[in-house]
């Protein structure tokens, strides 16, 4: 059978294009139906956050959204969680983590994020990042300590590679993800998106967060490397994905100007090609 016929067309189209949907089309039937309804749902208050809506609506749709999480957990899903049932059943999702990536996506809401401090940074990184990953982990099989341990470390260097490659995109938006902490080592006492994407010493800004993201690719592959490859296959292949882009992004380096950095369809193939099947 094809993808398109064993999984919800709506949670398909959602993740089609994406490095996402080449490491979930690998899954078998049940785990890659999971992992669909996972990622979408992910898109969906994403897209609320990122929206240039007031700020009061996207607060208010968010809610929304923590209220029907709720009633998902209580036995009466709306609509839209419906099909979300079975997984949670099947795999024990918690609700926990669907209520921590509301968190996490909450809180670019009330003001844009400029210059965090590295704790609230790594907590952003855990709620968008590393809860989706504890999510994923129970759909992939991972035992439980095993599972947590990989989604703290991949979330956070995946969600950290974003941040490195996503600067300018962030700053047009009046974003700034990098730590208040680095900025000061390097210098800048800014914390204008523009201003700081502009300013030669960003090389020191982002150096540390390059280390960071490296040492929680290292930990993550640790913990794949003791675990059963069929249980670990999607995760590696996003590992080796958004590892790949953070080499890219140090071979370019952070001085203007900045290329954009995405990794090819041929790279795409060869990954998907060497961890999912051979």
């Amino acid at each position: 059978m094809t993808l398109e016929t064993t999984a919800n067309p709506n949670y398909v189209a959602t993740a089609s294009g994406s490095s996402f949907y080449a490491a979930m089309r690998i899954l078998p039937q049940e785990q890659r139906e999971g992992m669909f309804q996972i990622y979408s749902f992910c898109r969906q208050v994403d897209d609320i956050a990122d929206s240039d809506g007031p700020r009061e609506q996207r607060l208010a749709a968010l809610q929304q959204w923590r209220q029907d999480i709720d009633a998902l957990y209580q036995g009466d899903p709306p609509a839209r969680l419906r099909d979300y049932a079975r997984s949670v059943q099947r795999f024990g999702l918690e609700r926990e983590d669907f209520l921590a990536i509301v968190d996490g996506m909450e809180m670019d809401v009330p003001q844009d994020i400029r210059a965090p401090d590295l704790a609230t940074l790594d907590l952003y990184c855990d709620r968008v990042a590393s809860a989706v990953g504890r999510l994923s982990v129970r759909v992939f099989g991972l035992p439980h300590d095993d599972g947590i341990l990989l989604a703290h470390h991949l979330g956070r260097a995946l969600q950290l590679t974003n941040i490195l490659r996503d600067i300018d995109e962030d700053a047009a938006i009046g974003r700034l993800y990098l730590p208040a902490e680095s900025l000061r080592e390097a210098g800048i006492s800014s914390t204008d998106p523009l201003v700081v994407a502009a300013d030669p010493a960003l090389q020191k800004v982002c150096a540390p967060l390059v280390d960071r993201a490296r040492n929680h690719f290292a930990e993550a592959d640790a913990v794949m490397a003791r675990n059963s490859r069929r249980a670990v296959r999607a995760p590696r292949i996003m590992s080796k994905y958004y590892g790949t882009i953070l080499q890219l992004l140090v071979a370019r380096g952070f001085a203007n100007p900045r290329t954009p950095v995405r990794l090819n369809k041929m790279a795409r193939i060869a990954i998907l090609l060497r961890h999912a099947f051979f």
